[in-house]
């Protein structure tokens, strides 16, 4: 998966400050001593699914099985990942989103198409994968998991959001007598619904266009 460095550009949404970018995944554990492989890291990434693909639950796994799996000592995993939930919180992250390809800068509608388009392709992801529905299992039936989960992937997309949003408004795009995270919740429910609450529908291609024309008519600055 490509990485973003949240510097604005085609492919990326915008940095939001010291917010790490939405698209971006890299693993956040201890200080590390000398330079990543990524052939260990792809090891050690590979061994995590392929041991849930066995049957292993959650809290059967363990980072010493995991290392044995991947064939590294559990310092590889260590120098990477704190622990078992931060390395769990990684995979799950990585295999769900897809590279964003949108815009980072420019009209406002253009970059929130593409910012909801990018939100699509994670529910179909999660649709098409087995073995992702499983992992997000796993983070939902754990509530300090899920805690965290929410708290370094869910909290990371909104304030992107929520910042090309500010920015909108400060160019006079938008309306600014909303709270910024009701105008996050407006665009992103109806997508969410659909992938949490009514799976069995689609999530037809022209959905974001949709949700942020009608999202925009009724919040340009009034005259």
């Amino acid at each position: 998966m490509k990485r973003a460095d949240g510097r604005g550009t085609a492919g990326e949404l915008p940095d939001a400050g010291e917010n790490p970018p939405l698209p971006s995944g890299k693993p956040s554990g201890k200080a590390r001593g000398r330079p990543r492989s990524e052939a260990v890291e792809r090891a050690i990434l590979d061994a995590v699914t392929r041991l849930l693909e066995e049957g292993v639950s959650y809290d059967a796994l363990s980072v010493e099985q995991i290392a044995r799996t991947a064939g590294v000592g559990k310092a590889a995993v260590y120098r990477r990942w704190s622990g078992k939930d931060e390395l769990f919180l990684y995979v799950v992250k990585e295999m769900e989103e897809p590279t964003y390809e949108g815009p980072g800068d420019g009209p406002l509608r253009e970059v929130l198409i593409g910012a909801l388009g990018w939100l699509r392709q994670i529910g179909l992801a999660k649709r098409r994968s087995t073995l992702l529905r499983v992992l997000a299992g796993h983070v939902h039936s754990r509530p300090e998991l899920w805690k965290r989960y929410h708290e370094t992937v869910i909290s990371a997309r909104r304030e992107r959001l929520a910042f090309v949003l500010r920015r909108g408004i400060e160019r006079g795009e938008l309306r600014g007598d909303i709270d910024i995270d009701v105008l996050v919740d407006m665009l992103t429910a109806p997508i969410l619904a659909r992938i949490l609450l009514r799976d069995w529908e689609e999530l037809p291609e022209e959905m974001p266009r949709q949700i942020v024309d009608a999202f925009l008519d009724g919040l340009r600055p009034r005259e």
